[in-house]
């Protein structure tokens, strides 16, 4: 990705994040993209019976950390923000959550995936 740092992703504070996104894939150990995603969150807390929680840290991500960068994409504008994340263990890991504004939908960020970092 290349582009524009160091800012706030743009209506951070309307992020939206998709049970299915959170339930179905990044808590679900056997889904076949996961790639070793669900071990990481539930490392540090996160789990299915409480996929909100997870929800809740992802959707305050964008608030309290920067773009590291971003990239003009044929469906919007995506945003990788970096560095930490709230925790129910209290050890907030380093992580990167993509982001996508969709020309075509409108101005708020869609999560698209989350993992660790580096």
């Amino acid at each position: 990705m290349s582009g524009a740092t160091g800012q706030t992703m743009p209506n951070a504070h309307a992020a939206s994040v998709s049970y299915s996104k959170v339930y179905d894939y990044l808590l679900n150990p056997m889904h076949p993209d996961n790639s070793g995603k669900a071990q990481f969150f539930v490392g540090f807390g996160f789990t299915s019976l409480r996929w909100d929680i997870l929800r809740d840290a992802l959707q305050a991500h964008p608030l309290s950390n920067l773009v590291a960068n971003t990239i003009g994409t044929p469906h919007g504008m995506k945003y990788d923000v970096r560095c930490h994340v709230q925790s129910p263990d209290g050890r907030n890991p380093c992580i990167r959550s993509i982001w996508i504004i969709e020309s075509h939908v409108g101005p708020d960020p869609r999560l698209v995936t989350a993992y660790a970092y580096p």
